[in-house]
């Protein structure tokens, strides 16, 4: 009996989430730092990301204006990675970073100001938010690159997608349900624009904690090199392309629920709930994958979520209903984290690889990257305006994401091509 007593805690929740927070003890201090830094930011990523184009489609209902609003957002990243560059010479790297994370409250506030949504207004917004982002991705990576290795890189994006996973539970719930219940309540006297800037409030908080956070980080600042050159490895130009293809599909990851859900399915309180629906599940398979998987797994990875978001959208065309939306968001909701767990530690791995043979600052390798999304970014947004101005939105909003589907899993083919070249040439 005592032996079983002793034993039997042992293989209980708290002790194997005691046993789990001892092995996060056991990686890199900057490494855990960021990953901190990162959980703060999550539970920002939703309501930037969600809520903005809801807030966009509810106070002018023109699907053009979602999307133009995040190709505005897309081309002020490329250009705030080139100034980053130069910044990052004076300025310590964890001191842009948040600013970075400050400015996603100040676009949001810029958007909320507004008293009618014309599309110069939006696009300002839209601008700032991409400057947002550029400092926050730029050092984001950098750190990512410089803090971890590539033997524990599974670990960090698997926790790090657990931590986005989950806020994408709570985040949209919460923020759903109280602009729902605004609407609903007569809350603010019925205004929602007024609720919408009280979450605009609660992410100034947020990134303020997170700014806090990662000033603590021993981070090692970069050296004063050249960032910018015109000629890179064969292997780097594969990597290019396979960066090209995931930028068609971001537009959409970012758009395509608000447009959705305020279009065949309801309000704001049905995207938090369907936003939370099978995430949980996902977070839960997400850790595990970054505890337990290793480099070879990576592909894998990233093909079933490839073949999630194709499987989704053409569900979303045959369906086109709230059904179909639905079944989507489910997709979306797993293969979305996934895409991204397989893909970074790829990339990451191509980067140390390419700068010790080219002997270039890896900064280099981040910012040629982030013009490979935009490429990528700006075929797929466009894609979805002609469509819209050649047939019409409800044709644009069905047929977009099965097309950026199909195209996405050539994705599958060029990222084994890639890892296998780089077993054999460090073999």
């Amino acid at each position: 009996m005592k032996e079983a007593t002793a034993v039997g805690p042992k293989h209980g929740v708290f002790y194997r989430a005691l046993s789990e927070f001892r092995h996060f003890g056991t990686y890199p201090f900057n490494m855990r730092i960021l990953l901190l830094t990162n959980m703060l930011y999550a539970f920002v990523l939703p309501v930037v990301e969600l809520f903005v184009g809801t807030y966009i489609m509810r106070n002018s209902s023109e699907l053009a204006y979602v999307v133009g609003y995040q190709l505005a957002v897309y081309t002020g990243i490329p250009i705030t990675f080139l100034i980053n560059g130069f910044l990052m010479r004076r300025i310590r790297i964890a001191h842009l970073y948040s600013f970075g994370m400050l400015l996603s409250g100040v676009s949001m506030a810029v958007m909320m100001s507004l008293e009618t949504l014309e599309l110069d207004g939006i696009i300002l917004a839209g601008l700032i938010m991409g400057l947002s982002y550029g400092f926050f991705w730029a050092n984001r990576d950098f750190l990512a690159l410089a803090s971890t290795d590539d033997g524990n890189r599974n670990y960090y994006y698997g926790l790090e997608s657990f931590f986005n996973t989950v806020a994408s539970v709570v985040v949209p719930g919460m923020i759903g349900a109280f602009l729902g219940a605004t609407a609903d309540h007569g809350w603010f006297a019925g205004n929602i624009n007024f609720a919408y800037k009280l979450v605009t409030l609660f992410v100034f908080v947020l990134t303020i904690v997170a700014s806090a956070v990662v000033t603590r980080g021993r981070f090692a600042e970069p050296k004063h090199e050249r960032f910018i050159f015109r000629h890179f490895d064969a292997l780097w130009q594969r990597m290019m392309r396979l960066a090209v293809l995931k930028g068609i599909a971001q537009g959409y990851i970012v758009t395509a629920p608000s447009m959705l859900v305020m279009t065949l399915v309801g309000n704001e309180t049905t995207l938090g709930t369907l936003q939370s629906i099978g995430a949980i599940v996902s977070a839960v398979l997400l850790y595990l994958l970054g505890r337990f998987t290793t480099s070879r797994h990576r592909v894998a990875i990233f093909s079933a979520g490839l073949l999630l978001f194709a499987l989704g959208g053409a569900f979303n065309a045959v369906l086109y209903s709230a059904t179909g939306v639905i079944v989507f968001m489910l997709c979306l909701v797993l293969g979305r984290p996934l895409m991204d767990l397989g893909y970074f530690p790829i990339q990451l791995r191509v980067i140390d690889y390419v700068s010790r043979k080219e002997h270039r600052n890896s900064y280099a390798y981040i910012f040629i990257h982030e013009f490979a999304l935009y490429l990528g970014r700006f075929f797929g947004c466009g894609l979805f305006i002609v469509m819209t101005l050649a047939v019409s939105d409800t044709f644009a909003i069905r047929y977009a994401l099965l097309i950026i589907g199909i195209i996405q899993l050539v994705s599958i083919v060029i990222s084994r091509n890639i890892t296998h070249t780089l077993d054999r040439l460090e073999r």
